[in-house]
């Protein structure tokens, strides 16, 4: 399978204010994106996935490394050409309305005449944006606005699609249906790179995914290779657990949380899943429920990504 992005090297160097202050945003990274996969790019606040975005649109330049999208260095006009772009905050003109945006955004694709209109009606409908077509964008929900620039990345078919935040500003509603939307795309061929803050969303999207913590790649890789599925974490649920078997619980170092009666509790491996079953039926205990748990995606970005900036 070939790839659609080739990252090398990459790295970008800002200096601001009036003492030029040197401001590293990306630190000379590395990655490649598969044909036809869906890429999250994943990362706390200011750990340089916007930037990354930024160059490979060619909106700013790199200070050192480079980068190709379909074998095309980045940022020469061909490289543009063949993908559709979401930026995090799109700027929908205000006066004009999503139909006339997104068919300003085909024409410059080369589209004209009853192709485009045609695929205008078709890409508003499948971002929910149709029912408002003509009202002005000043008009419109910041979600609303999110889909209408949605529909212009797609406006032109595109291979590639590169989404910066693509589900900022969407309610629960909005957030399934661009996720559909994703897979769907990616079902008809396309490869998505997109960043994200909902990692529920990334680990039941994603093929592959790169963490980033202050400008460098710290985890990268398909899940299914990432995630910890060796650590064998049980989650229990007992009823009518008294005292004594609570107490042996808190001495075994297992997390506890008594609800209703119940107790819940994860403990760490077979053997000591075992040592608390015994104790259960010991203790006249009523075992409820026991469940086999792995590590997340949400527990790999903390433990990647938040934990060692906190504790540097």
């Amino acid at each position: 399978m070939a790839d659609i992005i080739n990252v090398s090297g990459l790295g970008k160097v800002f200096h601001l204010g009036l003492r030029r202050k040197r401001v590293e945003a990306v630190r000379e990274i590395d990655f490649a994106v598969p044909e036809r996969s869906i890429y999250g790019f994943l990362g706390p606040n200011g750990a340089g996935k916007t930037t990354t975005i930024k160059m490979l649109t060619g909106l700013i330049r790199p200070t050192r490394g480079g980068a190709r999208i379909f074998g095309i260095e980045v940022p020469l006009l061909e490289s543009r050409k063949r993908f559709g772009f979401l930026p995090e905050n799109p700027y929908i003109f205000p006066y004009l309305t999503p139909f006339e945006f997104v068919e300003m955004t085909g024409r410059l694709s080369g589209l004209r005449g009853a192709v485009l209109r045609d695929r205008v009606r078709q890409v508003l409908s499948k971002t929910g944006v149709l029912y408002a077509a003509d009202r002005p964008a000043r008009r419109l929900s910041k979600g609303m606005l999110q889909r209408t620039g949605l529909a212009a990345a797609l406006v032109a078919d595109p291979e590639l699609l590169i989404l910066d935040e693509p589900m900022s500003g969407l309610d629960p509603v909005g957030r399934k249906e661009v996720k559909d939307l994703i897979l769907e795309e990616r079902s008809a061929g396309r490869t998505v790179f997109f960043s994200t803050h909902i990692l529920g969303d990334v680990e039941t999207m994603c093929d592959e995914v790169a963490i980033l913590r202050h400008g460098t790649i710290v985890v990268q890789g398909r899940l299914s290779d990432l995630l910890r599925r060796d650590t064998q974490r049980i989650g229990v649920v007992l009823a009518g657990a008294g005292p004594d078997l609570v107490e042996f619980c808190r001495t075994r170092g297992h997390r506890v949380d008594e609800q209703n009666g119940r107790l819940r509790l994860e403990v760490e491996g077979t053997l000591e899943r075992d040592l608390l079953l015994k104790k259960a039926f010991e203790h006249g205990a009523e075992i409820e429920e026991v469940i086999m748990r792995h590590e997340t995606l949400e527990e790999l970005f903390v433990r990647e990504a938040i934990q060692p900036k906190l504790s540097a």
